[in-house]
């Protein structure tokens, strides 16, 4: 699909810098959910490093993700 991660890097200050399979980069910002469930865990630099694509989706080891749709509806698009 269109939205499917690419590749995906972790920033400064809790955000990741995303590259679709359409070409399409942005940055997406976590800092809004960082108090949400199972993702209060990224709270921890360390640990939100390890952030990863896993079948198009963005994915972290402890099975944490972002859906597909929130994360094209929230990238913030660079060039």
């Amino acid at each position: 699909m269109d939205w499917d991660a690419k590749t995906v890097k972790p920033l400064d200050d809790y955000r990741i810098l995303v590259e679709l399979v359409d070409g399409r980069k942005g940055i997406f910002d976590l800092k809004t959910y960082l108090d949400r469930g199972v993702l209060r865990e990224l709270r921890d630099v360390h640990y939100f490093n390890q952030v990863g694509v896993m079948f198009g989706s963005i994915t972290w080891p402890r099975e944490q993700d972002i859906a597909p749709e929130t994360l094209v509806a929230e990238l913030q698009p660079v060039e």
